[in-house]
C-alpha cells in the first residue's frame, strides 16, 4: 500500500505538472496575439492621427482659399524656418512647377506672411514682414493714412511703424493692412494691430509698435497669391 500510494501521487503530481505546462503554452499565445493585436490598434491609431492631421490642413487650406476667394491662389505648407535675430525667412513646399514665382504675396489665415524671394522646382523661399529687411507699405484701416511698417530686430512678432502724418491721430488698438503701393502687395491684406505709441521730441520721428497679425511660431499653412 504505501508503494501503490507513493506511485499514485507521483503520477497525479506528474499529469498536475502537464497541467501546468499546458496553461503556460497557452497563456504564452493568448500573450502573443495580445501584442499582435495591441500592434495593430497602434497602427490604426496613427493612421487616423494621420487622417485627422491631414483633414485639419485641408480645412485651412479650405478657410484660406474661402476667406481670400478674389485672388488666384496657390496653397502650401512650411517645410523650414530661419528665424533669427537679422534673417527671417520660411521655406515652402511649392515652386516653378506650382506657377509660383518671385515676388508674388504670400499670406496665412491671420493675414499677410511675406512675398517670394526665390524660387526652385519644388519649394519658394518667403522674406517674412518681420525680417529686419522687409518693408510695407500700409494704411491705417480707420484714417486710411499711409506709413512703412519694417521689420525690427527686438522681436519676432512685431513691426515697426515709421513716417507716421504728422496730423495723424494713430492708437493703440489701430488695425493696419497693405496700402497696395509699392509694387508687391496687394491692397487691403490685414498686417497687424497696433501695440502702442512711441512719442518723440520730433513728431516727425514718431513710430509705433504693431503686433503681427500672423503667428510665426506656429505658421504651417501658407497661400501664394499669383494674381494681383
Amino acid at each position: 500500500m504505501p508503494i501503490q500510494n507513493g506511485l499514485t501521487y507521483l503520477k497525479n503530481k506528474v499529469q498536475g505538472n502537464d497541467t501546468f505546462f499546458t496553461d503556460i503554452n497557452n497563456l504564452k499565445q493568448e500573450n502573443e496575439e495580445l501584442k499582435e493585436k495591441n500592434e495593430q490598434l497602434e497602427q490604426s491609431l496613427r493612421e487616423l492621427e494621420n487622417i485627422k492631421t491631414e483633414n485639419e490642413t485641408l480645412t485651412e487650406y479650405l478657410n484660406l482659399t474661402e476667406k481670400y476667394g478674389e485672388y488666384k491662389t496657390v496653397p502650401g505648407y512650411v517645410i523650414n524656418k530661419d528665424i533669427s535675430n537679422y534673417s527671417k525667412t520660411i521655406v515652402i513646399n511649392v515652386g516653378k512647377d506650382d506657377g509660383v514665382d518671385v515676388d508674388m504675396t504670400v499670406i496665412g489665415n491671420e493675414g499677410l506672411v511675406g512675398h517670394i524671394v526665390s524660387v526652385t522646382d519644388n519649394t519658394a523661399k518667403v522674406q517674412t514682414i518681420i525680417d529686419t529687411a522687409s518693408s510695407v507699405s500700409c494704411s491705417m484701416s480707420t484714417t486710411k493714412d499711409a506709413i512703412v511698417c519694417k521689420g525690427t530686430l527686438d522681436d519676432k512678432s512685431s513691426l515697426r511703424a515709421m513716417y507716421i502724418p504728422t496730423d495723424c491721430n494713430i492708437i493703440q488698438g489701430d488695425s493696419i493692412e497693405t496700402s497696395g503701393l509699392g509694387g508687391i502687395y496687394p491692397k487691403g491684406i490685414h498686417v497687424g494691430t497696433v501695440q502702442r505709441v512711441v512719442n518723440t521730441q520730433n513728431m516727425t520721428d514718431r513710430y509705433a509698435i504693431v503686433e503681427t497679425a500672423v503667428d510665426f511660431d506656429t505658421l504651417d499653412t501658407v497661400l501664394v497669391i499669383t494674381n494681383k
